[in-house]
């Protein structure tokens, strides 16, 4: 049974963190579940309110590193629960306490590469709700996506679009972008003219216009 669950780890998680896993996986006696992709959220964990034993899950569209971190930050959230139940604040100083410090317990083992081990490290000194928030680790985490070869030539981050540039984004859905609110920006869908708000680092395909025409090519 062991070994036929490492092989599943082995599939989604850097090798070098399989046995810290499985320890946590077995200690805290945790149903682990490997998730479709959801568009809200990179995991959860729930706690044995309804049922025996605690929950955690993790995308499995994530490379190995976001499903690592994915994993310790819902680790954390199971810590925070055995130590003080639902009497504080879910990211709150507990949270941010235990995140960091199984963090760092992964990060001292030599499983991250040297460049992502140095965001990470400035990352978890300044722990968020979401991994997302973290500008800085999510283009570092994106360097090791899969399926690369499969993206556009001229695909880039929202983020490095002036304002009011048209691109494309998802299945050909065409915006423009307006202005920056707080941590999004604002964009308006062209063909329905509803407002949307997306993250800096929204990876879309700018428009252009030709020199003689007015209509849009990619």
């Amino acid at each position: 049974m062991k070994q036929e669950t490492i092989a599943i780890l082995l599939k989604y998680f850097p090798e070098a963190a399989i046995d810290d896993v499985y320890y946590w996986l077995v200690a805290k006696k945790v149903l682990f579940r490997i998730s479709k992709s959801r568009k809200t959220k990179l995991g959860d964990y729930k706690p044995p309110v309804r049922c025996s034993t605690h929950r955690i899950s993790v995308n499995y569209d994530l490379n190995p590193y976001s499903f690592l971190i994915t994993f310790v930050h819902e680790l954390a959230h199971l810590l925070v629960y055995e130590k003080y139940g639902r009497r504080v604040n879910p990211h709150g100083f507990e949270w941010k306490t235990e995140y960091k410090i199984l963090m760092m317990s992964f990060i001292k083992k030599e499983i991250f590469p040297q460049q992502l081990k140095i965001v990470l490290v400035n990352h978890i000194q300044k722990s968020k709700a979401s991994s997302n928030s973290d500008l800085l680790l999510v283009k570092e985490l994106k360097k090791y996506d899969k399926n690369l070869s499969g993206k556009h030539p001229e695909q880039t981050y929202l983020e490095n679009l002036p304002f009011e540039t048209e691109f494309i984004f998802g299945n050909d859905r065409r915006f423009i972008k307006l202005e920056k609110r707080r941590t999004r920006f604002l964009c308006n869908e062209i063909s329905s003219g509803r407002d949307f708000l997306f993250h800096p680092l929204a990876e879309v395909v700018p428009l252009k216009k030709t020199a003689t025409d007015t209509n849009l090519i990619v």
